[in-house]
């Protein structure tokens, strides 16, 4: 699928290599077709390498999609520099009027921190609101799942002992063929590195929320509400294959809560790399939530969501 990305983006020259079909914006005009139009709010702090890992999944169905990076006023990244946020980052006030098919809210590093006492906690919370109305469909990831869910629902978060860490077993918790999970396995795999959890007894006190996979190991994995117009993930099925090895390496001997992610490396040796068993349930999910809950369900008229 073609993704449309703003002019010099670094991950185009990086999915280029990957054979992934991009354009720059100047090329895209000469296309006469409504992209979809996708908005990314970007909370984690390489910012560039998660912009990469979403755009590698966003290109994998045969439609055009038109990618908006968004960033938060009352925060500055500390990890990446200020002129890339500059010159791919809008702000919220920038985008607000606009509506857009569909959204996607990473994780961030604050969750071991009450919602309320995160400093951009007020923007976020209006832009969770905006997203109600003026997208179609929007997936939460990680600590945005977590926030999702107390923000719309007033699900609690709840610390863990040590840090859930590497790849988990989940299974499909319905029977009734969500299209989410066409062509899913009884079985998919999915990273997660947190701190916190959500819990199936909370979320089961709200009718309006599904959990639709979980895990023997890890707990809730994905939960959906209104129909598919918002997804919660738990982990991080858009990792690449050297995120956690990364994350353990820059936390080893800093932190008593951090042991060698789970299920990850080769015979749980760290010396012979990762064991990658969640990608190609990885592109199914995104794949899956483009065609069936953004493409399918949008109106041609993107000013007629509501």
């Amino acid at each position: 699928m073609p993704l449309k990305l703003p002019d010099n983006l670094p991950a185009i020259e990086l999915l280029q290599k990957e054979n992934i079909f991009v354009m720059d914006e100047h090329r895209a005009h000469g296309q006469d077709i409504r992209p979809l139009k996708i908005v990314i709010l970007n909370l984690m702090p390489l910012k560039i390498s998660t912009e990469t890992d979403l755009l590698r999944l966003l290109s994998n169905t045969p439609l055009q999609m038109e990618i908006t990076f968004m960033k938060l006023k009352s925060h500055t990244p500390k990890n990446t520099p200020i002129e890339h946020m500059l010159m791919f980052y809008k702000d919220f006030d920038e985008i607000q009027l606009e509506r857009y098919d569909g959204m996607i809210i990473t994780g961030a590093p604050v969750e071991q921190m009450e919602f309320e006492e995160v400093s951009y906690w007020p923007e976020v919370s209006s832009i969770f609101e905006w997203a109600k109305t003026h997208v179609t469909s929007t997936m939460y990831i990680c600590w945005a799942a977590q926030a999702g869910m107390y923000y719309h629902y007033g699900v609690p978060k709840h610390d863990l002992s040590k840090k859930m860490f590497g790849i988990f077993k989940h299974h499909c918790s319905t029977t009734d063929h969500l299209p989410i999970f066409r062509g899913f396995d009884d079985m998919f795999r999915m990273p997660h590195s947190r701190h916190t959890e959500v819990r199936r007894e909370d979320i089961e006190k709200h009718p309006e929320l599904r959990i639709i996979a979980e895990s023997n190991e890890s707990g809730v994995g994905i939960v959906m509400a209104r129909e598919g117009r918002e997804f919660f993930i738990t982990g991080h099925m858009e990792y690449n294959p050297d995120t956690l090895d990364n994350e353990y390496k820059r936390d080893m001997g800093k932190r008593d809560d951090v042991e060698m992610p789970l299920n990850y490396y080769h015979h749980n040796n760290m010396a012979e790399g990762p064991f990658v068993r969640w990608r190609a349930h990885a592109n199914l999910l995104f794949q899956n939530w483009i065609n069936y809950y953004v493409y399918q369900a949008t109106p041609y008229d993107i000013n007629q969501i509501k």
